[in-house]
């Protein structure tokens, strides 16, 4: 059975490179999320195995850091493996120390680095 992904407040540019990457790398079954409330109604109404979040959501310019923290919070959610997605290495501190898992940039999507660490949730 394929890893099911959410993928939140991403662009639609990014959203397609995210998507594709995880389908082609992993053969994993990616959803998206725009908003907060949005995640974590799907959080609560199904499985998933990974949750990627973008430090500014692009529709609403929700904060990223605060969904990691109300995910880690949740008891029905807080075990869920979360990590941020951002180039900025202050933002990503800041995730880890909610709960996140060391997340990676859109930059380096692609890279062996990025897939190692996906791979930790997404294979079997």
């Amino acid at each position: 059975m394929a890893k099911r992904v959410l993928s939140v407040g991403q662009c639609v540019p990014d959203q397609m490179t995210i998507t594709t990457f995880l389908k082609r790398q992993f053969a994993a079954e990616v959803q998206t999320a725009e908003t907060a409330d949005e995640t974590m109604s799907m959080l609560h109404n199904g499985p998933f195995d990974l949750v990627l979040v973008n430090r500014v959501f692009d529709a609403d310019g929700g904060s990223g850091l605060d969904l990691i923290k109300a995910i880690k919070a949740d008891p029905a959610t807080g075990k869920l493996p979360v990590m941020l997605i951002s180039n900025h290495a202050d933002a990503q501190q800041k995730a880890i120390v909610a709960g996140a898992e060391p997340g990676f940039g859109k930059a380096q999507l692609g890279g062996q680095a990025v897939a190692e660490a996906l791979g930790a949730f997404l294979t079997e």
